[in-house]
């Protein structure tokens, strides 16, 4: 795996070792394809040389399929989904989650911000500590509109005026694993060991204990 290990929470240095969200579904991945993980730490802009030179398989560092990432290497599925509810205010004219699209969205702290933030490249995202002062802000037309657990959104709004929540949810999707442009064999056996990951829970179980520790 080629990857540059600063990029918490997917890839980091805890000591001398290199862990993280992407190391331990790199890990889990390489035991489905019966083969060993070694990681390649390098610079983020060296990270599809290193592929297409065949120096490494797998390219992991929170990655996105992004426009101009996808000239430069090939992408299994998202490995990380969100879903969120949509807070808004009572009269705004948002009606789905699609609309939020060109505003100031506010979200909690963390990988669902950065799922977010990728999600809608048109839209300015402002990270809060907190879901209430989240909502604060929204209720003081600081913001459009808030994106956050929906648990936590029903919570939050109960008894609460002048803010309702969308009926749609909202579905962020990113993190994907490059491979050289090409090698579509490989991409076939990740996509389908990222697919038995995820069904059997361990994925979830990743992501979720690094986004307990943030």
């Amino acid at each position: 795996m080629a990857t540059n290990a600063y990029v918490e929470p997917y890839v980091y240095y805890a000591g001398d070792e290199i862990v993280g969200i992407d190391v331990e579904i790199a890990q889990a991945i390489a035991g489905k394809l019966g083969m060993e993980l070694e990681i390649r730490d390098t610079e983020s802009d060296s990270i599809f040389d290193e592929l297409n030179d065949r120096k490494a398989h797998i390219g992991m560092a929170g990655l996105a399929a992004e426009e101009e990432s996808l000239k430069e290497a090939d992408f299994s599925d998202p490995y990380m989904r969100i879903e969120q509810a949509v807070i808004v205010r009572s009269d705004s004219e948002i009606t789905a989650g699609a609309d939020v699209a060109g505003g100031l969205i506010g979200v909690l702290s963390g990988i669902s911000a950065e799922l977010v933030a990728s999600e809608l490249p048109e839209a300015a995202v402002k990270s809060y500590d907190d879901g209430a002062d989240a909502l604060q802000a929204l209720s003081n037309e600081t913001i459009d509109a808030v994106i956050i657990d929906q648990e936590l959104a029903e919570e939050l709004t109960t008894g609460t005026d002048g803010l309702r929540i969308l009926e749609e949810e909202f579905v962020a999707r990113g993190c994907c694993i490059a491979v050289a442009k090409g090698n579509e064999e490989l991409l076939d056996d990740i996509d389908k060991a990222l697919d038995a990951i995820i069904a059997d829970g361990t994925v979830f179980e990743i992501t979720n204990k690094y986004m307990a520790e943030r």
